[in-house]
C-alpha cells in the first residue's frame, strides 16, 4: 500500500511552470466564456439585486479542482487547507476560506465542462475505444438508506456486479486521449449513448468495442455515418467475418481499461463522500480535466495500411 501511494504521488507531480500555463489556458477561455454570456444573454428587467463578484476568478476555481485530481490526495478540504493554502499561496493569492471555495466550485460546473469539450478533449485519428465504466455512489448494503442521490442514481449491472450509481461513458483514441464522455444513470444500456449524434459527432472510421455493443440496428445506424462498429462475434452469429486488423483491434482494447483504471486510481472520478449532486458533477469534471492534462496517457502500437478496396455503405 505504501508503495503505490508513493508511486501515485509520484506519478501526480506537477510543476510551478505547469500550473501556470493551465492557468493561462483556463483564463483566456473564461474571459471568452464571460464574453459570449454578456453578448448573448437576457439582461434583468426587474429591480436590480445585490451582487458581489468573488475575489477569486472562474480559472483559479478551476485550477484548484483539477490539481486536486492530480495530487494523491483523497480528500478535497486537506488538500485546499494544507497544500493550496500553505505551500500554493504565492500562486494564489486572493485566497478564500475553505466554505467559500465549496460555494464557488458550483458556479464553475458548466465553464469547466465546456473547458473540457472544447479545449481539452483530443482528436480523433479513425481508431477509437468505446466503454463505460460504473460510478458507485454507496455501497449495496446502504442503498436503501442512500439520501444524496435520492432519485437520480439507479441500480446498474456491469462484469463485477450491482451496483448502484452512474454509468460514464467514454471514447478514447489509441494515443489514450478522450474524445468525448458522457453520464447516465446506472440502468441505462452501454448502446444508448451511441444513439445519439453528439456522442460520437466528431468519430469516424473504427470504433472498438466489447459484446455489450452488439447490435444490429446500431452498427447499421453508425455505418451511415461513416463508423464501423467492432466487436466480438458471438457464438450465434453465424456467417459473420472478421478481418485480422480487426482481431487484432479487439486484443488491444485494453487501453480503455487502463483510461478508467488511472481515471479511478489516479483521478479519484469514483467515491462515496459527495454530499450533493453539485459537488458530484464538479469532480467529477475535475477528474476528467485532470487526466486529459496528464503528461503520459496509455497508448498502443497501431500500424495502418492503406486499402484500395471500393467501400460501398
Amino acid at each position: 500500500m505504501l508503495i503505490y501511494k508513493q508511486l501515485q504521488t509520484k506519478i501526480a507531480m506537477i510543476t510551478e511552470d505547469k500550473v501556470t500555463e493551465i492557468f493561462c489556458m483556463a483564463d483566456d477561455f473564461c474571459n471568452f466564456f464571460d464574453a459570449m454570456v454578456a453578448k448573448y444573454t437576457l439582461k434583468p428587467t426587474g429591480k436590480r439585486k445585490y451582487h458581489r463578484d468573488s475575489t477569486m476568478s472562474k480559472a483559479e476555481v478551476m485550477l484548484i479542482m483539477i490539481l486536486f485530481h492530480d495530487s494523491g490526495y483523497r480528500r478535497f478540504k486537506h488538500f485546499y487547507l494544507e497544500k493550496v493554502c500553505k505551500r500554493l499561496r504565492h500562486l494564489f493569492p486572493k485566497i478564500v476560506s475553505y466554505n467559500r471555495i465549496v460555494e464557488l466550485e458550483r458556479k464553475v460546473v458548466i465553464p469547466l465542462a465546456l473547458f473540457i469539450k472544447k479545449v481539452l478533449l483530443g482528436k480523433c485519428t479513425g481508431i477509437s475505444f468505446v466503454d463505460s465504466t460504473p460510478l458507485r455512489v454507496c455501497k449495496n448494503q446502504r442503498i436503501h438508506i442512500h439520501k444524496v442521490f435520492k432519485g437520480i442514481a439507479q441500480r446498474g449491472k456491469c462484469s463485477m456486479g450491482w451496483f448502484f450509481g452512474f454509468k460514464l461513458n467514454l471514447i478514447c483514441n489509441e494515443k489514450g486521449e478522450l474524445l468525448n464522455f458522457m453520464i447516465t444513470p446506472g440502468d441505462v444500456d452501454d448502446r444508448k449513448p451511441l444513439e445519439y449524434k453528439d456522442f460520437v459527432d466528431f468519430i469516424y472510421g473504427k470504433l472498438v468495442g466489447d459484446k455489450g455493443y452488439i447490435s444490429k440496428n446500431l452498427f447499421q445506424r453508425l455505418c451511415v455515418d461513416g463508423i464501423q462498429l467492432i466487436t466480438k462475434l458471438k457464438s450465434n452469429m453465424k456467417g459473420a467475418l472478421m478481418s485480422v486488423s480487426d482481431r487484432l483491434l479487439l486484443r488491444k482494447r485494453a487501453i480503455i481499461e487502463t483510461v478508467n483504471d488511472e481515471l479511478k486510481n489516479i483521478a479519484q472520478v469514483e467515491h462515496s463522500r459527495h454530499r450533493c449532486f453539485d459537488n458530484f458533477i464538479v469532480n467529477l469534471l475535475g477528474a476528467i480535466a485532470a487526466y486529459c492534462l496528464f503528461p503520459k496517457k496509455p497508448c498502443i502500437n497501431v500500424q495502418r495500411t492503406i486499402d484500395t478496396q471500393l467501400a460501398l455503405f
